[in-house]
C-alpha cells in the first residue's frame, strides 16, 4: 500500500475534457491526459483492502491494488508487466471500458471511488512512451498451426497468447484491418485507432499473420480452414442488429446504428468507403432510438457531422441519480449517467416508446412515440412526434450472423443463436472448433472478450500440447 491515508488526504480526480464546443468540431481524442504527479496521487488512493472488490468487477481480474501501488512508487515497469499479467490490451480498456471495477471499488460507497481506469491508461501510455511494450517472440515453436477467425478484442487476446506459446496462429478477418468493433464500431473520438495498429505491428513481430479480407464461409469455405489447422478459434463477434419491427423502418433516412458509425470510422480511418450510400448527419435533425453505448457513441457522430440537433430516445424510466449502495455494491448499479456525448448537447426522452416512423415521398420525417406504464406498454394519449430527417437504431445485437461459417461448420448454438461452448474448454461441438467472445456470449464488452480470448487461447494450448503455462 502505498500511502496509508491516501484516501483521507486525497479527493478524487477524474480526467478532464476539451470543452464540448471544441471538442465536436473533429474525431481525435478529447481527453486531458493527467501529469504523472496526479496519477500517481490518484493511486495513492487505493485502500488496499482485506477483500479487494475490484478484483472481481474487473472482468480480466485485474490485480488492481498491486498495480495502484506500483504506480504511486513510480516503477512504471513492474506497473505495466503486472498489467499485462491479466490484460493484453490495456490501453483499449483504459479508453473504453465502463470501469464497473470503480463501481465495486470500496470507497464507492462514497461516492469517490480509485480512479482505476484513469490509472490503468497512463500505465500503458507511460509505457509505450518509455518503451517497455516490445515483441515477445517464442523462444521455441511448437508446429502446431491454429486458426483464429475474427480479429476484434477476443480474437486478438487469444491470438497473442497463442502466439507467444509457439503456435503457428493466423488470424483470419473479413475487414481491410484489424479490431472489430473496437476499429469500426467505436469512434475516434473515444479511441483513436493507432493503438490497435501498434497492437497489431507488435502481434506480427511476435509471429500472428493477419489475414485480411477474408470471410470465412464466403471467400473461404469453412471446411477449409478446419482441414488446414489443428485448432480454430471462433472469434468473429455478435454483429446480427436487433429488429424493432417498426413501422415506416423502410423510408429512406432510417438506417441500424452499426452502419452508420462504420462509415464514419472508415472516413477518419481514410479506408475505402463502403457500397452503400453514405449516411450523413450534417444539417439534419437526428433522433436515435436506444440507451446504450452504441446510442451514445451515434449521438456523438452525429454532432461531429454538424447535426442540428439529436434527440435520444429511451424506452426505460428514468433513472435514479444515485443507487442504494447496501443493496447493490459492489455490483453494476442503474443509475443517472450522461455520456460525454450526451453532455455535448442531446435531448433525451425517457420512458418512450417509438411507435413507428412517418415520412413524406419516401423520406423520414418524424419518429412517432408515446409514454409507457412500468410494464413499457404505450399509455394510450401519450402520443407525441419528434421531427427526424435521420433515424438511428441502436437497440444492440441479436447474436451472431449464421450465414456464411456458421451454417458451414454447424456448431451447436443457443436459443439467441450464440454458438455454444462453456467457460472451463471453450470447445463447441465440433471437434477441433472452440469459441469465444461475443459470438459465445452474446453482446458485451471489451474486458469479456479479452478475458475469453484469453481463457479459450490457454485451452486450446492445453488441447495441443497435454499442457500450458498460459494463465487462464
Amino acid at each position: 500500500m502505498g500511502k496509508v491515508t491516501g484516501f483521507l488526504e486525497i479527493d478524487r480526480q477524474e480526467k478532464k475534457y476539451q470543452p464540448a464546443s471544441d471538442r465536436i468540431r473533429h474525431f481525435g481524442e478529447f481527453t486531458l491526459p493527467m501529469s504523472d504527479e496526479d496519477v500517481a496521487r490518484q493511486a495513492a488512493r487505493c485502500m488496499d483492502c482485506g477483500v479487494p472488490y475490484c478484483h472481481t468487477g474487473c472482468p480480466v481480474n485485474n490485480q488492481i491494488p498491486d498495480w495502484n501501488d506500483l504506480v504511486y512508487q513510480s516503477d512504471w515497469e513492474e506497473a505495466i508487466r503486472n498489467l499485462h499479467s491479466t490484460n493484453n490490451f490495456p490501453e483499449f480498456t483504459g479508453r473504453v471500458c465502463p470501469a464497473p471495477c470503480e463501481e465495486a471499488c470500496t470507497l464507492n460507497l462514497e461516492d469517490t471511488p480509485v480512479s482505476i481506469k484513469t490509472v490503468e491508461q497512463a500505465i500503458a501510455d507511460k509505457a509505450y512512451e518509455m518503451g517497455l511494450i516490445r515483441p515477445e517472440p517464442p523462444e521455441t515453436r511448437t508446429g502446431k498451426k491454429v486458426a483464429v477467425v475474427g480479429a476484434g478484442s477476443a480474437g486478438m487476446a487469444a491470438a497473442q497468447q497463442l502466439a507467444r506459446a509457439g503456435h503457428d496462429v493466423h488470424v483470419y478477418e473479413r475487414e481491410p484491418r484489424a479490431g472489430g468493433l473496437l476499429r469500426y464500431g467505436i469512434p475516434d473520438f473515444k479511441m483513436e485507432k493507432h493503438y490497435i495498429d501498434r497492437r497489431v505491428a507488435q502481434m506480427e513481430a511476435e509471429g500472428v499473420t493477419f489475414h485480411y479480407g477474408a470471410n470465412i464461409g464466403v471467400t473461404m469455405p469453412a471446411q477449409e480452414l478446419i482441414d488446414g489447422h489443428d485448432a480454430v478459434l471462433l472469434a468473429g463477434g455478435a454483429e446480427l442488429p436487433r429488429d424493432p419491427a417498426l413501422p415506416g423502418s423502410e423510408l429512406e433516412g432510417v438506417h441500424y446504428a452499426m452502419p452508420y458509425l462504420v462509415q464514419q470510422n472508415r472516413r477518419v480511418g481514410g479506408e475505402p468507403p463502403t457500397p452503400e450510400a453514405p449516411i450523413l448527419a450534417g444539417g439534419k435533425h437526428v433522433v436515435v432510438i436506444g440507451g446504450g453505448d452504441t446510442a451514445s457513441d451515434c449521438i456523438g457522430t452525429a454532432f461531429r457531422q454538424g447535426a442540428l440537433s439529436v434527440t435520444q430516445l429511451d424506452i426505460r424510466p428514468i433513472p435514479p441519480l444515485r443507487e442504494d449502495k447496501m443493496h447493490i455494491w459492489p455490483y453494476w448499479p442503474t443509475k443517472f449517467r450522461t455520456s460525454s456525448s450526451q453532455a455535448e448537447g442531446a435531448e433525451r426522452e425517457f420512458s418512450a416508446a417509438t411507435l413507428g416512423i412517418d415520412g413524406k415521398n419516401g423520406r423520414a420525417k418524424y419518429v412517432l412515440c408515446a409514454r409507457v406504464d412500468d410494464t413499457r406498454k404505450p399509455i394510450e394519449g401519450t402520443e407525441f412526434r419528434i421531427r427526424a430527417d435521420l433515424v438511428l437504431i441502436a437497440i444492440g445485437f441479436a447474436g451472431p450472423v449464421h450465414e456464411g461459417m456458421i451454417n458451414q461448420i454447424k456448431p451447436d448454438c443457443d436459443p439467441r443463436g450464440n454458438v455454444v461452448a462453456d467457460t472451463q474448454t471453450y470447445r463447441t461441438s465440433v471437434p477441433k472448433v472452440y469459441a469465444a467472445g461475443d459470438m459465445r456470449r452474446g453482446q458485451s464488452l471489451v474486458v469479456w472478450a479479452i478475458r475469453e480470448g484469453r481463457q479459450a487461447a490457454r485451452q486450446i494450448d492445453l488441447d495441443l500440447m497435454g499442457e500450458t503455462t498460459l494463465p487462464r
